[in-house]
């Protein structure tokens, strides 16, 4: 024989389906808010490569700069000095520009396919602002002098003295070199948390809603 009250818990157990549903429904209006871009799992994953490959080859042209412009203005060679000046001058820029622009498009596209964005964290925010404040100084600072450097080296090599001040090339991998290292830091360790806190989710209203019912 039933009894009068077993009916009771089923209001109960129609809440708990329907906070439920609300649950998953609010989980994934999150996922769609939080990716601007959908990326399928290869896709991703592709990308993702060619971010960590153009980033470690824009530091690895970072160290080669260094590595020629440390030879350039120090060594006791002519020959050698003019020589790195020249490959310096003449081959190195573009391929740092490349990789640098590379790094730069896969991470607004991964910022914008991942639950990080671009602006949402504070570290994918600084990384981007550092990633393109690089990219126009290699643009605007870089770039614009190589012609000099390179004909400081031919005039090295010839035995005389350049007329362009090259003392300047201490500046661009110091400077490179070191705000890669914090942008691959951040990466890894992900501090500050979000720029803004986060809105109550939506199962809370729809919890509270079910208990005033």
């Amino acid at each position: 024989m039933r009894r009068s009250g077993s009916a009771a818990p089923q209001p109960i157990r129609y809440h708990a389906e329907a906070a439920t549903l609300g649950h998953t429904g609010g989980s994934a209006a999150r996922v769609k808010e939080a990716n601007t871009v959908n990326l399928a799992p290869r896709t991703r994953k592709a990308v993702l490569t060619l971010h960590i490959v153009s980033s470690g080859a824009w530091i690895g042209i970072d160290v080669l700069v260094a590595v020629l412009a440390g030879v350039g203005l120090t060594s006791g060679s002519d020959a050698a000095r003019g020589l790195a000046l020249r490959a310096l001058g003449e081959y190195v820029v573009t391929p740092m520009l490349v990789s640098a622009l590379v790094c730069l498009g896969t991470g607004v596209l991964l910022g914008l396919a991942t639950k990080w964005g671009l602006v949402r964290y504070w570290w994918v925010a600084v990384k981007l602002v550092m990633t393109l404040v690089l990219c126009t100084l290699i643009l605007v600072a870089l770039q614009p002098d190589m012609p000099h450097v390179a004909a400081a080296g031919v005039a090295i090599e010839a035995g005389q003295d350049p007329v362009t001040d090259i003392s300047f090339l201490v500046y661009p991998p110091a400077v490179s070199l070191t705000a890669l290292v914090v942008a691959t830091l951040l990466s890894v360790y992900k501090p500050w948390g979000r720029r803004r806190p986060r809105t109550a989710p939506a199962r809370v209203s729809e919890r509270r809603h079910t208990v005033a019912a």
